[in-house]
């Protein structure tokens, strides 16, 4: 089936230690994304972002000089610009917008604002998890990675999670864009423990950054200058909020956003071609590349090793950027393997909280 709605700009920020506020990275994201497009400000119509604000969406807005009649502030952590995608293809086919903007922006190394936080003390979840000291979030995913490790092997499972940071890693030094460009290989064995197993190199990194994509109808993406890249498919699912709310930690959310939009596309996961899949952590990438069934349970080891499928060829948020939340980054390099390779079918998974949100878009060539 088709969608009838395109991607037909994307863009980053500036990225890494920039100095600049969160809505004047926005502002760069979307204007160099419209750009892209062959777009003006003035041809948006709907919007959605968040992380800016309490009323993230009016703040961005205001301060881009727009009137939006659609917007979507939804807030889902890593996953939310890729549940973004689903909503704005459902209100561009309702005829709610004809323009969509998904944006975002985060300062968060410049402005030293990233921390381990603990839970929300209100939350029912605080009462049971915080007396016991966790790190917010690396230390959730560690309980997540030690259950792989015993469930899998725990050499099989450790090597597995190496091969992720290797191979981010060496797609970084091949990207001028990367935090990580000119720093060499992983060092597994130097790299100092977090939270048991994960180690630094596991975890994600701590950057400025952002992005933007701009959907449209494919009617009217033919008569704009870029290529645009037609939304096949999406999926979403939400499972718990907490590592003591989820039933499985080794079946995620995954599992049922990844069926809905394959469903929705008619296709299976041998018909990607390269793959975005949220890295915030190296055992996040092989829970998910299970639970959207590129592989059995348990073999996510052997697929990364085999590096037969192009994933995280920005570097990821492992070596690429992470600004707090990566899922529009993962749009932007998805666009940009199909505008730029011989790939057909790009896929984009966002995860969001612990374990918690689960995105999935699968995005086509249309020419």
């Amino acid at each position: 089936m088709t969608t009838g709605v395109c991607i037909v700009g994307a863009a980053e920020s500036d990225l890494g230690v920039t100095g600049k506020t969160a809505l004047h990275l926005q502002t760069q994201a979307v204007t160099r994304a419209l750009a892209d497009a062959g777009l003006r400000l003035a041809d948006v119509d709907g919007l959605a972002t968040n992380g800016v604000s309490r009323f993230s969406a009016t703040q961005v807005a205001e301060h881009l000089g727009l009137r939006p009649r659609w917007t979507d502030s939804t807030f889902a952590g890593g996953a939310a610009f890729e549940l973004y995608v689903g909503h704005a293809v459902q209100a561009i086919q309702a005829g709610q917008a004809s323009v969509v903007v998904i944006s975002y922006g985060s300062n968060q190394r410049s402005a030293r604002s990233r921390t381990f936080d603990p839970y929300e003390a209100h939350t029912p979840e605080a009462q049971f998890e915080q007396p016991y000291g966790p790190l917010y979030p690396v230390s959730a995913y560690a309980l997540a990675a030690q259950l792989y490790l015993h469930a899998y092997g725990a050499d099989r499972g450790r090597a597995g999670m190496t091969s992720v940071a290797v191979a981010a890693r060496e797609w970084a030094l091949k990207n001028p864009r990367a935090y990580r460009y000119g720093a060499g290989p992983v060092d597994m064995e130097a790299s100092p423990l977090v939270s048991d197993p994960l180690r630094v190199a596991d975890c994600c990194l701590v950057t400025d950054g952002g992005g933007a994509v701009v959907l449209t109808t494919l009617e009217r993406a033919r008569d704009l200058p870029a290529v645009p890249v037609e939304v096949l498919g999406y999926g979403e699912a939400t499972t718990g909020t907490s590592i003591v709310g989820v039933g499985d930690l080794l079946r995620t959310g995954a599992v049922d956003s990844g069926r809905r939009a394959f469903a929705m596309a008619g296709l299976t996961p041998a018909d990607v071609d390269s793959a975005q899949i949220y890295d915030s952590f190296t055992i996040t990438v092989l829970l998910t590349l299970e639970a959207l069934g590129f592989c059995g349970f348990g073999e996510a080891p052997d697929l990364v090793a085999a590096g037969t499928l192009p994933m995280n060829t920005s570097g990821g948020g492992l070596s690429y950027c992470h600004p707090g939340q990566l899922g529009v980054l993962l749009l932007v390099e998805a666009v940009r393997r199909l505008r730029g390779t011989a790939d057909r079918v790009a896929l984009a998974h966002g995860t969001g909280g612990i374990l918690s949100t689960h995105g999935t878009v699968l995005l086509g060539r249309t020419s």
